[in-house]
């Protein structure tokens, strides 16, 4: 998920992070049924997100897509799954026209504590 061009509303972002249309998109590689929700780390060019959810009816996904909102302090409505939807591999979206550094150093400092896998 990498692009090309230096996007001026976040320049330094992540290789599982990019704009696109007014939306951020984060290639997302989800773990459902862990002990609990939490980020673990970089999962080749995913971040690696561990769900306490099961991955029953939909429950893993609103899980995820829940967590993201809270971590990122957005309404959970900014936010929805836009590829992977029965996969572990997944990309959400944040409807948005910017998302402040502020805003996503939060889901960074998890991802940056911990070691690639």
């Amino acid at each position: 998920m990498n692009s090309t061009s230096h996007d001026s509303r976040m320049p330094d972002l992540p290789v599982w992070a990019r704009w696109q249309s007014g939306a951020l998109l984060l290639a997302i590689h989800a773990q459902p049924g862990a002990r609990r929700t939490r980020v673990v780390g970089i999962h080749g060019e995913r971040l690696k997100i561990a769900l306490h959810a099961p991955p029953v009816d939909g429950k893993a996904n609103e899980e995820l897509l829940s967590f993201i909102a809270e971590t990122l302090a957005l309404r959970r409505n900014m936010l929805r799954l836009t590829a992977g939807l029965a996969s572990r591999e997944k990309t959400v979206a944040i409807e948005c026209e910017e998302i402040t550094s502020g805003q996503l150093s939060a889901l960074l400092a998890r991802a940056a504590s911990v070691q690639p896998r």
